[in-house]
């Protein structure tokens, strides 16, 4: 399969932003993709940065006139895309959604966001309200996405989740970034750690996984702190958790070739899902084990 994934930074000129991602949808369309990977809430800036009732203005039904722009460059590259849109369920009931859109445009199917932070300039509990769809793969015409989004990527058992139920590639758009007063090091070990916890989950699950991050500076509009510098880095891994591609910190469009039948050989050769204690399990669904 070829995948192509879209890092972008982002202004606060919402149909700029938008039109931007098309130009470069087409170009990895262009380039052979058949798989597009967009950023976390890539419609708007970070908005999470402060608590601000203004910022539900933002949000939008599904399907909704996102969902109708983005399909409509889905149906004219006849590619698979991926979007993270800020979904408006009803008044005061928001989720942090990826929605799936065909090849012809329509909706293959979405996912909300299951676990929401709340850490100092990622106030995503204000806004979004914790997924109700379950970790369920949504099927399409390149195969079969276990889609999440972000925070997700730190949960090995929702990885695991989508494998259990057939998932092909795992998928994570990401907005995650460095504080300003953050030192050099603590950088490079929170970049590192970001990685190698989801090449793990390809390890664990031998599949592929991609994971879509924002990049460039977004401004705290409180002031309190210096903003966020999104730190871009998208990367592709395959299912020994070897990286097949990784970006800078600037913007791209990276297009990378999967080769997804290498996923059959890696699990003959390390039969996980075979040896798993299925019998001894059941203590992880307690949220601490006393």
């Amino acid at each position: 399969m070829k995948i192509a994934l879209i890092q972008q930074s982002i202004s606060p000129d919402i149909e700029s932003n938008k039109r931007k991602l098309a130009e470069r949808i087409d170009a990895a369309a262009g380039d052979g993709a058949e798989l597009v990977v967009l950023q976390e809430l890539h419609n708007t800036p970070y908005f999470c940065q402060v608590e601000s009732t203004d910022n539900f203005d933002l949000a939008e039904s599904v399907p909704g006139p996102s969902t109708e722009f983005y399909g409509a460059v889905a149906r004219r590259n006849g590619v698979v895309l991926v979007t993270s849109l800020f979904e408006r369920r009803a008044a005061g009931l928001y989720h942090n959604t990826a929605v799936v859109l065909e090849r012809d445009g329509s909706v293959a199917g979405r996912y909300r966001k299951m676990h929401i932070p709340d850490d100092p300039a990622y106030y995503e509990k204000f806004y979004f309200t914790p997924g109700d769809l379950g970790f369920r793969p949504i099927r399409t015409s390149v195969g079969v996405l276990g889609v999440q989004v972000c925070w997700d990527q730190w949960y090995p058992e929702g990885a695991r989740m989508m494998a259990l139920q057939g998932a092909e590639v795992l998928i994570y758009p990401t907005a995650i970034g460095w504080e300003s007063s953050d030192p050099d090091d603590e950088k490079q070990r929170q970049l590192g750690a970001w990685q190698t916890v989801q090449r793990g989950h390809a390890v664990a699950n031998g599949l592929p996984v991609v994971a879509v991050n924002r990049c460039g500076l977004e401004p705290d509009p409180s002031g309190a702190t210096g903003g966020i510098e999104f730190w871009g880095h998208s990367f592709v891994a395959g299912p020994q958790g070897e990286m097949l591609a990784e970006a800078g910190c600037d913007e791209c469009v990276m297009t990378v070739d999967v080769d997804m039948r290498r996923c059959e050989n890696v699990r003959r050769w390390w039969p996980f899902l075979r040896d798993r204690r299925i019998d001894e399990f059941e203590p992880l669904t307690r949220r601490f084990i006393d």
